[in-house]
């Protein structure tokens, strides 16, 4: 089976998840379909750029088919002119059995020449756009009108289906499966005591002022605690500059964005994996933290808040320690939990044991694959018996 795999941006090194799917699905029999080409293809694929800029003639065509897309299917995302029959005959060169859109939004563009052409579409929700995306009326009509366009949908977490359900967003074939961790390269090396991790943007979903607060209060009397950060974003500055007046800048360091090989070394050795995250106020939320996967894989224990799909990862205080987002003491008091608990290495343990259970990519590769070949193979059998 040959699927094409739809996303808005590649290559993005960062987007493992994706990058797994167009190395491994299918055996790697995959295309890509992206909004942009960053100059970089590791995998060989072949690709198409859909916004590699608009002919003279669809240039001209464009105001008349924006609108027209936007009143039929409440979106002006979808191909037209020149674009569109030319993602139509890669389409058919390409020998494209199936697409996977990678987020709801890349769905919304696809799904009518999907449908048009013949080609079975599933998407793929991952946060963003099962959250901040839908806070306007506009975008959850987009939505409604997609879902019976699609032939299934996949959901990092239980969160963003409900989310979405919420809204009267719904599918019958929908289906949770993680983006999982690679449980063989991400695994437990000897632990560094007292050493703490933070990974992601410094962004304010992140929150890692108050990560940084926190740890600060919890540690106070603890002068060997280290706290790594590993992340960029418009929220560093203002977070050394508070590591300086709250007296910690020595138990602190800013490593600035790092290559997933550099995260990965660091898990292994980090006794405490720190995540506050929370609902930004543009809406955005997780789906299910990719890194609180790999912490955990690593044998981290993690320290988090009851956001999104986190409580779909984390068992509260058997595998970590869960707060209430904003819950800048009650974090503190879950971190001074979690540096007395009686046997940490037990408790490290259970949280790999949790990854290799319920977060090898390798396992949730194969029932993506599986629920894919099964929806087509019902849809196959119902044209032949007309229902």
């Amino acid at each position: 089976m040959r699927a094409a795999i739809a996303t808005g941006e590649y290559h993005l090194g960062g987007e493992t998840f994706i990058n797994r799917h167009i190395e491994h699905l299918f055996g790697g029999n995959t295309v890509v379909v992206c909004g942009r080409f960053h100059g970089d293809n590791p995998y060989g694929k072949s690709y198409f750029a859909r916004r590699d800029g608009l002919s003279g003639r669809d240039v001209l065509i464009a105001p008349w088919w924006l609108l027209r897309n936007r009143m039929r299917h409440g979106t002006s995302r979808l191909p037209f002119g020149e674009s569109k029959d030319a993602l139509t005959r890669f389409f058919r060169d390409e020998n494209v059995d199936v697409i996977l859109a990678e987020f709801g939004t890349q769905a919304l563009a696809l799904a009518p020449l999907a449908n048009a052409l013949g080609i079975p579409i599933f998407t793929y929700f991952r946060g963003t756009d099962a959250s901040k995306a839908i806070r306007t009326e506009r975008m959850r009509a987009a939505y409604r009108k997609m879902m019976p366009r699609l032939a299934g949908v996949f959901s990092v977490s239980r969160f963003l289906l409900d989310n979405l359900g919420h809204h009267g967003i719904t599918h019958p074939n929908s289906h949770v499966i993680p983006s999982g961790v690679d449980v063989r390269h991400f695994a437990p090396q000897d632990k560094v005591p007292l050493s703490f991790l933070a990974v992601g943007r410094f962004v304010e979903k992140k929150a890692p002022l108050t990560t940084l607060r926190a740890f600060a209060q919890a540690t106070a009397d603890t002068p060997n605690a280290r706290l790594d950060f590993i992340g960029d974003g418009p929220l560093l500055d203002p977070t050394r500059a508070l590591a300086d007046e709250l007296g910690v800048a020595k138990k602190v360091r800013f490593h600035g964005a790092q290559p997933h090989d550099t995260v990965r070394d660091k898990l292994m050795s980090t006794q405490f994996f720190l995540q506050h995250s929370v609902t930004a106020k543009d809406g955005n939320t997780e789906g299910l933290p990719t890194a609180i996967q790999e912490a955990m894989a690593c044998g981290c224990i993690t320290i988090s808040t009851r956001h999104a799909g986190i409580p779909e990862a984390i068992d509260e205080g058997e595998t970590g320690f869960l707060v209430d987002e904003h819950d800048e003491t009650g974090f503190a008091t879950a971190i001074t939990a979690a540096m007395a608990v009686d046997d940490l290495p037990a408790m490290s343990n259970r949280a790999r044991l949790v990854a290799e259970n319920r977060f090898d990519n390798s396992i949730l590769l194969k029932i993506l694959e599986r629920r894919i070949q099964e929806t087509l193979a019902g849809q196959l059998a119902a044209s032949k018996t007309g229902t």
